[in-house]
């Protein structure tokens, strides 16, 4: 049997063919919700003769949070819309076509420098740009810096199930509390290199907190390696059935010589204007 465009390659180009087919299986022109099962995933495979990975939901989950649908896919959405691939329930998914939120960082927002207090053994040794970045979050307290709370880590890459979304996994989440005795949860989405920050998965994060932290505050971050090791951070709540930005920052961590008293002197300049 022939095999079809990208079927031979490996990981992202054999997981495209897979949905690609399934997608174009059961769509027809006008669809605003195509659903398929987790299944079909083994008949695509062995219809275009690609082999599957072992865990075969693997084929959805990258494409469903770490990498952009197939071409011929994208390429239907109307204008200020477009498909994702949203859990239902065991073992089905859906491709719902919901307004467009891009999570994408500001070119010009203004940089904030800070001290970098990562241990020169997770910087020298991380295993991958997610894991860094989740490391360089935690140990210079990125997460109280921004959000204006004392925060802890709780877990990392929480795998659970949630009522009318299916299986998620949350990079990591944490707890806090502010001055004024409020508690919070934290679902925290990291993403390094190429990948892209998914506002599925924010949905689903949040959706998650509500249903496990219901006496909780929830407030979503999405974190984003951008060039020359400049960290994005997103606050991130849904509001009209899309995921809206409710704050951003730019962080770049740096010897603690190398932040001048002009830099410090601009910060503090920048805090007075927010208070007039």
């Amino acid at each position: 049997m022939p095999k079809s465009a990208g079927a031979s390659g490996k990981g992202e180009s054999r997981y495209k063919a897979l949905l690609e087919k399934i997608f174009f299986d059961h769509y027809r022109p006008g669809d605003q919700e195509v659903i398929f099962e987790r299944g079909e995933l083994t008949d695509a495979a062995r219809d275009l003769n690609i082999v599957l990975p072992k865990n075969i939901g693997d084929a959805v989950y990258s494409v469903r949070y770490r990498t952009p649908l197939p071409a011929k896919v994208a390429a239907i959405q109307p204008s200020g819309y477009e498909w994702v691939i949203d859990g239902k329930r065991r073992p089905r998914y859906a491709c719902p076509l919901p307004n467009a939120s891009r999570i994408v960082p500001h070119e010009n927002l203004v940089t904030i420098m800070l001290p970098d207090a990562t241990p020169e053994g997770i910087s020298a040794y991380a295993l991958s740009d997610e894991q860094a970045l989740l490391a360089k979050v935690r140990y210079n307290r990125l997460i109280d810096i921004f959000l204006g709370i004392a925060a802890y880590s709780l877990q990392s890459h929480l795998r659970t199930f949630v009522k009318g979304v299916g299986q998620i996994e949350i990079d990591e989440i944490y707890t806090g509390l502010d001055r004024s005795g409020r508690q919070f949860v934290v679902p925290v989405q990291a993403k390094g290199g190429n990948d892209k920050l998914s506002s599925v998965q924010a949905t689903q994060d949040i959706a998650c907190c509500n249903a496990k932290f219901p006496t909780l505050i929830c407030r979503a971050i999405s974190a984003q390696f951008m060039a020359d090791d400049l960290i994005a951070l997103f606050e991130l709540t849904v509001q009209g059935g899309s995921v809206k930005i409710v704050d951003e920052a730019h962080y770049r961590l740096v010897p603690s010589d190398q932040i001048s008293a002009e830099d410090l002197a601009g910060y503090r300049q920048r805090k007075n204007s927010l208070k007039t």
